[in-house]
């Protein structure tokens, strides 16, 4: 190798060197690479050595990057500035930032999210069993808005040959519900429900209401456990049922009070699991003895790619159900699915 080759080999190698980026850890160690976002506390760096590192910003002495991010104010308003970070703390223009002002940092693209999950059981030979259930949601969060879109189907017959089987569920429901947020914990809301079970003897029960919510948590992340999302709803919601065979004290429509919460968890030890609780309690205005209750409890997990697993249990009950039939339904899902 020549003398003009190896000069050459060098400049370029200290070119590369120069515009890479430089995070120092207080711990006196240091990685380059590229600074990717600044995000939920974390920076998320690609290493030359190590790939894709998350790093806490509290445990940087310093950052060495040209990179802009856009920092987004709890009035609303944002900016693309060169952030860098110094002692653990963000700094712009040599000036620490007031995090008091700021919402978040390099926040998420607004886009549809949202993931479907199938379930098939078939038994043959003594016992005939056909069981299957789809469950949808497709949801989007604006600065102000939140959209969420829930659909859910399940079918099962069974009996002793394919000539001599009963259909034992067929059940079909279809939820949608707004937020608007008139600061970054209170909304108010708006929902529909419509659904409908052929063996718990229910032709149709359609439900419109709205009320005032508060997220309590929204993906806050506790050093000690992971993240969490918590928020309650309270309004007020008008209930419209149809049944095969309607008991003496069933209501064909009436006015509700509606309480609700949803909870998700992301454990420290693993973030592509996703734990999850509802709850809803929607008692009758006039007579508290009349009530619906529907919750479910359960987890996704992702498995390759974009491809998750759901185990999740449901309960409905329905203090006043069609003639004949029991107040209570219990389902356990476990099904495949892909989530974007």
């Amino acid at each position: 190798m020549t003398t003009k080759t190896l000069a050459l080999a060098a400049a370029i190698a200290a070119s590369v060197t120069a515009f890479a980026d430089k995070v120092t850890l207080k711990s006196g160690s240091f990685l380059t690479g590229t600074a990717d976002v600044i995000r939920d506390g974390e920076l998320k760096f690609k290493s030359d050595d190590l790939g894709e590192v998350s790093i806490k910003v509290e445990n940087i002495a310093s950052l060495e990057s040209d990179k802009t991010h856009v920092v987004q104010y709890k009035d609303g308003t944002k900016e693309e500035l060169a952030v860098t970070v110094t002692d653990g703390k963000l700094v712009v223009d040599a000036k620490p930032v007031n995090m008091d002002d700021v919402k978040t940092t390099d926040p998420e693209e607004e886009k549809w999210h949202g993931s479907i999950n199938v379930a098939y059981n078939s038994t043959r030979g003594n016992t005939y069993n056909n069981s299957a259930s789809v469950i949808a949601n497709v949801n989007r969060r604006w600065e102000e808005d939140r959209v969420n879109v829930d659909f859910g189907y399940y079918y099962t017959e069974t009996g002793t040959s394919k000539h001599d089987k009963d259909k034992t569920t067929d059940r079909m429901e279809l939820e949608g519900q707004h937020d608007h947020f008139w600061s970054t914990r209170v909304y108010t809301y708006e929902n529909g429900r419509y659904e409908r079970d052929d063996i718990a003897g229910l032709d149709f029960r359609v439900r419109l209401g709205g009320g005032l919510g508060y997220q309590w948590l929204d993906k806050e992340n506790f050093e000690m456990t992971g993240k969490w999302s918590f928020s309650q709803e309270a309004g007020f919601a008008w209930v419209r049922t149809d049944y095969k065979e309607k008991s003496d004290d069933a209501e064909k429509s009436y006015a509700t009070f509606r309480y609700a919460h949803h909870l998700k968890y992301y454990p420290k030890w693993n973030e592509t699991v996703e734990f999850f609780h509802n709850c809803e309690y929607m008692p009758d205005v006039d007579d508290s003895e009349i009530y619906l209750v529907k919750a479910d409890v359960g987890f996704t997990t992702k498995i390759i790619m974009d491809f998750d697993l759901l185990c999740k249990a449901e309960w409905d009950y329905n203090s006043t159900p069609s003639a004949g039939r029991k107040s209570s339904d219990t389902r356990y899902i476990v099904g495949l699915g892909y989530k974007w």
